[in-house]
């Protein structure tokens, strides 16, 4: 069994209350058929008080071993690097210094939600808590732990990025470990499982055919691309959202909502409004990944002027205005 541990540092906890609505009726079942035994988990587990701290002095001196330490949540290392803005309650010790000293003795280390990762929210605006993700800060390697730190695996955190973090990105990484199946190869450039982050938003989202005609909504309840004007940054974000629903259903742009790119660097401070997309004469700042931006610009002007008037019309509607016409599809 994988021997988990999970703590809560700087957060909301929005990604345990995501992770307890993954998509099963047995959440400890599913856990114990991947081969996850959890240790430990502040909503889940019954220890607490001296218990807990038994548990994680277990851990430190190898009387029970530790394969993955999960942590939710960023890093508060403030007042001036102290960290007693953040105390572990009972022990009088921060838990900067709990999560560097298990870190030590933990085969993998897993940052769960973009706090953990990046800083995320809790690193926005000023920062007065001082927070920052384990191994990064934004998109600057360093961190808590350091950009040179390696767990005794030899891999570097692993970063499960999201706000929240989609519960079937943790279970698959948990799983993975388990059974040994998730190494060097399998992470991308920012240590993110490459099973979600190879993906964008943008795929699967059900609003494609208004972009590719460049036909943009205007106002939240309209049907039309989000891109434009919107904020949508869907064809940016790495994350499989349009094609793993959440739980079972939906999405943000699903839901009418623009993708804030909630698993990258830096999304807390994007330097405009989220619902607005800020442009250069004309042209949005943010184009799609890999996308040259004189192709795309030859590319809006094109689709503009070919977007068939359905389209045209759906897309500053909030409901179906014109339906596809319908058409014999038989060759003869």
């Amino acid at each position: 069994m994988l021997n988990v541990l999970w703590l809560q540092s700087g957060g909301c906890g929005g990604c345990s209350m995501s992770l307890l609505c993954a998509d099963t009726a047995d959440f400890p079942a599913l856990l114990q058929a991947a081969g996850v035994r959890l240790l430990w988990h502040p909503s889940l587990s019954l220890e607490s008080g001296h218990e807990l701290v038994d548990l994680l002095e277990a851990c430190l001196d190898g009387r029970e071993r530790l394969d993955v330490l999960c942590v939710e949540g960023a890093v508060l290392r403030g007042p001036n690097g102290s960290g007693r803005f953040h105390v572990m309650a009972g022990t009088g010790v921060p838990m900067k210094n709990w999560i560097e000293r298990l870190a030590a003795v933990a085969t993998q280390v897993v940052a769960v939600g973009s706090c953990a990762a990046w800083g995320g929210i809790s690193a926005a605006g000023a920062n007065a808590t001082e927070a920052c993700g384990l191994q990064y800060e934004d998109d600057r390697a360093g961190g808590l732990l350091g950009a040179g730190f390696r767990a005794r695996s030899g891999l570097p955190v692993i970063n499960v990025a999201g706000c929240p973090t989609h519960p079937g990105w943790v279970v698959e990484t948990l799983m993975a470990l388990a059974d040994g199946s998730l190494g060097a190869d399998d992470l991308d450039t920012l240590a993110r499982p490459r099973f979600y982050a190879d993906q964008l938003v943008h795929h699967g989202c059900t609003r494609n055919e208004f972009y590719e005609f460049k036909a943009s909504a205007e106002k939240p309840s309209d049907l039309g691309c989000m891109m434009e004007h919107m904020g949508c940054k869907g064809t940016q974000a790495h994350a499989d959202c349009n094609t793993r629903l959440w739980n079972g259903q939906g999405s943000c742009t699903r839901g009418g909502y623009a993708c804030i790119s909630c698993t990258e660097p830096g999304f807390q401070d994007p330097g405009h409004p989220y619902h607005q997309t800020p442009k250069l004469a004309g042209i949005p700042i943010g184009l799609p990944t890999d996308m040259p931006k004189a192709w795309f610009v030859a590319l809006a002007s094109l689709s503009k002027s070919a977007t068939p008037k359905r389209v045209k019309s759906n897309a500053t509607a909030d409901h179906v205005i014109v339906a596809p016409a319908v058409k014999k599809t038989r060759l003869k």
